[in-house]
């Protein structure tokens, strides 16, 4: 599906397969949740981006809500999403709030006939998830998911290693990422993301994710995955322990560990082949080992001071430009949640 904008409102074309949209227009895109992950990571992108600016804001709080937007010099502020999503100097939406509003928020802007953005996960479970693709799939209208790691430089060299060939055949991966319980968790103040009606398994739902899809990146689609997940230290009402095994559709074997009441901060994947191995870490900015018959590298490829910039701009490459096919859709990202409720035993 094709997008023209004139005069900042778009309509939706029939596709054809040499027809890019303009380049010299702009898409603005409203926020729904203005809290701290578009501080840093994710807000500036949408303003700094070439073909993007950010025509409103929406926060329930309105005092954080201005603060906000004159920090950021964002004229439009709204405390109510469908006034935000309804706003016809509104082109596209991106979804910044808690993963239990998701589907609540994503079912308006897919009514509105609006694109969007969401924050990852993208909803608490793989029914959810569904429905929200599914009504976007009906409008014919694009969806996009936060699971950024999929455009950053480190991921796309690890990739590119796999890709060439440079481990032989993929046999397995194996992941760990273990944490101490914070100060907030052993305070028991209330952190939505290990309140159980909100992320049911925790920082395995915001951590977790990032991991899992990360992996359909680099090695294709699960085929099967099961799982193991508690609460071992009775600290909040999530889980906080989860092991896992699954199956590839390629045949590539896969196992991990994530579990946020350990003595250190570990975070580390080796993917292992017929002819070498791969080591990185997901959320740590450590160096990408390449161990192998033929070659050993080791590089430290810096995040972006905004680490969503790469998937920003890849909205813009796919929905202006129409150079790419962006990596993170809602179709990937339920493949993840399917994945997620797998393991957990939902499903």
């Amino acid at each position: 599906m094709t997008f023209v904008f004139l005069n900042s409102l778009f309509f939706i074309k029939k596709p054809s397969k040499n027809k890019s949209v303009e380049n010299n227009k702009t898409i603005k895109w409203g926020i729904i949740g203005c809290g701290n992950v578009t501080e840093v990571k994710s807000g500036p992108p949408y303003q700094f981006t070439d073909g993007f600016s950010i025509a409103a804001v929406m926060r329930r709080n309105e005092k954080k809500l201005k603060d906000y937007a004159k920090r950021h010099n964002i004229e439009t502020v709204y405390t109510d999403a469908e006034a935000l999503i309804n706003d016809n100097n509104v082109d596209a939406v991106y979804i910044a709030t808690p993963p239990d509003t998701h589907k609540k928020y994503a079912l308006k802007v897919a009514e509105a006939g609006k694109p969007c953005c969401i924050e990852k996960p993208l909803t608490p479970s793989y029914t959810e998830s569904l429905e929200i693709v599914e009504a976007f799939k009906n409008k014919g209208l694009p969806l996009f998911v936060a699971y950024y790691r999929r455009s950053l430089p480190r991921f796309l060299k690890v990739k590119e290693w796999l890709d060439a060939g440079l481990i032989g055949e993929v046999r397995h991966i194996n992941s760990h990422l273990s944490k101490p319980a914070s100060e907030t968790d052993l305070s028991k103040t209330y952190n939505w993301r290990t309140d159980a009606n909100i992320a049911p398994a925790g920082y395995f739902d915001d951590l977790a994710s990032h991991s899992l899809d990360l992996f359909a990146f680099f090695l294709g689609d699960f085929k099967e995955a099961k799982g193991i997940s508690l609460n071992q230290q009775n600290l909040y009402s999530a889980k906080d322990a989860v092991t896992a095994s699954w199956l590839h559709e390629s045949g590539v074997t896969g196992s991990g560990v994530w579990n946020f009441g350990c003595n250190d901060h570990l975070d580390k994947t080796t993917i292992y082949g017929s002819k070498g191995t791969i080591e990185f870490s997901v959320f740590h900015e450590n160096p990408i080992i390449l161990k192998s018959d033929s070659k050993t590298e080791e590089l430290f490829i810096e995040n972006p001071k905004h680490i969503q910039q790469h998937h920003v701009e890849n909205l813009r490459n796919d929905l202006i430009l129409n150079k790419i096919k962006h990596p993170s859709t809602g179709e990937t990202a339920l493949h993840t949640s399917w994945v997620m409720d797998k393991i957990l035993g939902n499903i």
